[in-house]
């Protein structure tokens, strides 16, 4: 089965302003797009599996009850839409904690690879941060960025790579850019075979 890996925060829904948290259900916003693009996934055979750093919880922000009531209701609204996430994995530590979950470490995915079977190689990550851009490269998935969220950021920083990279260097490039999630999902159902 072909797999998807989400980014959430920038790319299912907006991010909230000023680098915040969405810490309730009624601060969740589905980017335009974001859930038409899902169905298209789903309706093409993906299984579709989210994650996302949710460095609020070990910050004291928000509780894990209130992000799983996120999560819940997320998954509803994308059901209801034809929708289907198969699984979402969540890294609630602090960014100082050194766990190996928290993106740009591969932990989460590598995880999922286990629990899911998946073969990661074959497996796609789509994301709007350089964190999960490294993410999914350090795991061996290939990459997308989107432009919405903070991707427009992580554009620019990859564009002023460039010239510093060598010859045969990747680095944590992604393989391909796309304006959002609905474009990278119109690109995907014609080129993955």
């Amino acid at each position: 089965m072909k797999t998807i890996f989400l980014d959430r925060d920038g790319v299912i829904n907006r991010n909230p302003p000023n680098k915040g948290y969405v810490r309730r259900w009624s601060e969740f916003s589905f980017l335009p797009n974001a859930l038409k693009a899902i169905r298209d996934l789903t309706e093409n055979g993906y299984r579709i599996i989210v994650i996302t750093n949710q460095a609020g919880i070990g910050k004291g922000l928000f509780s894990e009850d209130n992000l799983k009531d996120i999560h819940a209701r997320m998954v509803t609204e994308i059901t209801d839409a034809g929708g289907r996430i198969d699984a979402v994995y969540y890294c609630p530590h602090h960014p100082e904690a050194g766990c190996e979950c928290r993106k740009p470490k591969p932990g989460m995915l590598r995880r999922a690879a286990d629990e899911h079977r998946i073969e990661l190689s074959s497996a796609y990550l789509i994301g709007d941060s350089t964190t999960d851009i490294e993410a999914g490269r350090r795991a061996g998935t290939r990459t997308l960025l989107v432009l919405t969220g903070h991707g427009q950021e992580s554009y620019h920083h990859y564009i002023r790579a460039i010239p510093h990279r060598g010859p045969h260097e990747n680095g944590c490039h992604p393989e391909k850019i796309f304006t959002n999630l609905y474009a990278a999902t119109h690109w995907l159902r014609k080129n993955d075979t």
